[in-house]
């Protein structure tokens, strides 16, 4: 009786206009970012939302028994049962009771924003979860946090806290690049930054399975970084001399009201390591394959000066103490040369375009081979990810380059359409979106290497993730217009080059994952009869091998200040 009794005042609520009752709706506002929607309705003030959605964009389970009424949601060591029109709740095996029923409606199961607000639930998806303002916000739990970057005359200063003693380790990847990892640290919010000045490019700090990764791109100044604890400070340090990083005083937060008509998130809200993929309503949990940056290993202790290096400043006991490998533009013995990756597309197995005779893959390596010669007596360190015809796996190019500390990378590959008229020399950097349908057929008809792997090929998409977002765009995308511009100066080839158009971008599977500014080369369409007659002659090949070697230098010289 006392269940029917419950029942009738639900469905009354339901069905009088005496009671408070209004749809509408409840946003998801993740580390300040508006993450969509679900269904929700208010009765005398307790704000209902539609259960099956709401947990699943929390990215948990849940399973409806309509006969019942019943729904039962779960996670890794949770789960818990709701019953309509019940106030309580089985999490466990054990009963909880909340301020409000479960309310069927229309066929589904509403329950009260409470539900998701128990210590239970945010404990199960490991997240933070407050609701204001007609809105869940949601928040990572951490310890580590960036506050601010300082910029002086003589150094660029990155300046992070953290509220728990943490550990890390410290690689150079390459001459540009420095990789510092915070083992089992919980980063407050990715961050990615274009500081672009003459000590630091870029800075990218993200979250990680095995920890957070900080990544810094030098600038063209910078003969010298360090990575030091003070207090609870942690300071990256990239300056033109060696110094002891010295904090400025924080200024006084300027506090402004937000507008009425927008929402407001707390400071300390964090982005979740969940994705909300646009167009769909749950959080998927992605994880993440980390992959070693370099065959060397990190040092994670104290490390002798040598010669006649300065002394260490003295640190905290325990505290890693890494001796940088110098920059490339200090030009030292430690590091004469740039060291540049060719990589000729396709191979053994994995033909490429073909037309009558010819196959893209020999063009290829044709073309590469005349590029490491002129590149080897240019005075770069080189090498080529295949001298012979033989299959390589695309991620497997890009450990080649990353294990190689490569300061460039260069694919150089053959075009191919359906559209015989398409024709013409063309450059590409990555990025996840095309330039135009055409670009993302080409990277479609390059990227048909993959179905040659032999393993599956998901550990290439958790790459490019693990690295977020690709911190060499912008070099990328000046190499690939000096590229151009070297093969369209260069006489003797015969391909035409557009100089409006040359440059594009799109999504090629090959340089995701390489640590350094890369590009994609297509000489001309092996699908044009116009082309075709030019590539296939072995001095065509040669001279554009050289009007790339052209480009390559011109970038050397004027971005690099060689």
């Amino acid at each position: 009786m006392k269940t029917l009794f419950r029942l009738f005042l639900t469905v009354a609520c339901l069905l009088f206009s005496g009671v408070s009752f209004a749809q509408g709706k409840v946003d998801f506002v993740v580390s300040g970012k508006d993450r969509g929607s679900v269904e929700a309705m208010e009765v005398n003030g307790i704000t209902y939302v539609d259960l099956q959605r709401t947990a699943r964009k929390f990215g948990t389970n849940v399973e409806l028994f309509a006969a019942s009424k019943q729904a039962k949601v779960s996670a890794k060591g949770f789960y818990a049962i709701l019953t309509a029109p019940l106030e309580e709740v089985i999490i466990n095996a054990e009963t909880k009771k909340l301020a409000s029923p479960i309310i069927s409606n229309g066929g589904k199961l509403m329950a009260p924003v409470e539900f998701f607000l128990l210590p239970d639930f945010q404990k199960a998806v490991d997240k933070n979860i407050a609701f204001t303002n007609k809105s869940f916000v949601i928040e990572r739990r951490f310890n580590l946090s960036f506050e601010e970057k300082q910029n002086g005359a003589k150094d660029t200063l990155l300046i992070f806290s953290s509220t728990v003693p943490l550990t890390y380790t410290a690689n150079q990847l390459n001459g540009h690049t420095v990789q510092i990892v915070f083992e089992d640290a919980v980063l407050k919010r990715d961050t990615h930054e274009r500081i672009n000045n003459d000590y630091i490019v870029s800075m990218a700090a993200a979250q990680e399975r095995n920890g957070v990764f900080l990544k810094v791109i030098l600038g063209s100044k910078t003969n010298d970084w360090s990575f030091t604890q003070q207090q609870n400070k942690w300071v990256f340090r990239a300056g033109a001399e060696k110094a002891e990083p010295v904090l400025k005083p924080a200024p006084a937060p300027v506090i402004k009201p937000a507008p009425a008509a927008e929402k407001t998130v707390p400071e300390e809200s964090i982005e979740m390591p969940s994705v909300l993929t646009e167009g769909e309503d749950d959080f998927e949990e992605m994880p993440v394959l980390q992959e070693g940056p370099s065959s060397e290993p990190v040092i994670t202790a104290a490390a002798p000066a040598e010669g006649n290096a300065p002394a260490t400043p003295a640190l905290p006991p325990g505290t890693p103490v890494i001796k940088p490998e110098p920059h490339p533009l200090s030009i030292t013995e430690a590091h004469k040369k740039l060291r540049i990756v060719v990589d000729p597309g396709h191979g053994g197995k994995d033909a490429g375009a073909v037309r009558s005779r010819y196959r893209e893959k020999d063009w290829n390596l044709a073309v590469s081979k005349e590029l490491v010669k002129l590149l080897k007596k240019g005075g770069f360190d080189v090498k080529s990810t295949r001298d012979t015809d033989t299959f390589i796996a695309l991620g497997e190019r890009a450990r080649i380059s990353n294990n190689f500390k490569a300061d460039l990378f260069v694919s150089i590959h053959t075009n191919a359409s359906k559209n015989g008229q398409a024709n013409g020399f063309q450059v590409y950097f990555r990025s996840e979106k095309a330039t135009d349908k055409e670009s993302a057929e080409t990277a479609a008809l390059e990227n048909e290497a993959m179905q040659y792997e032999e393993a599956h090929y998901n550990f290439v998409d958790a790459l490019l993730q693990s690295m977020a977002k690709n911190e060499f765009i912008n070099e990328s995308s000046k190499l690939a217009g000096y590229v151009q511009k070297g093969v369209y100066k260069q006489p003797g080839i015969g391909v035409a080059v557009n100089q409006k158009t040359g440059v594009r971008q799109a999504n090629f599977y090959v340089l995701k994952g390489v640590n350094s500014p890369s590009v994609l080369v297509e000489m001309g369409f092996i699908s044009s009869s116009k082309d075709r007659a030019k590539l296939s002659n072995a001095q065509v090949q040669k001279k554009m091998a050289q009007g790339i070697y052209n480009g390559i230098v011109e970038y050397t010289k004027t971005e690099f200040k060689k």
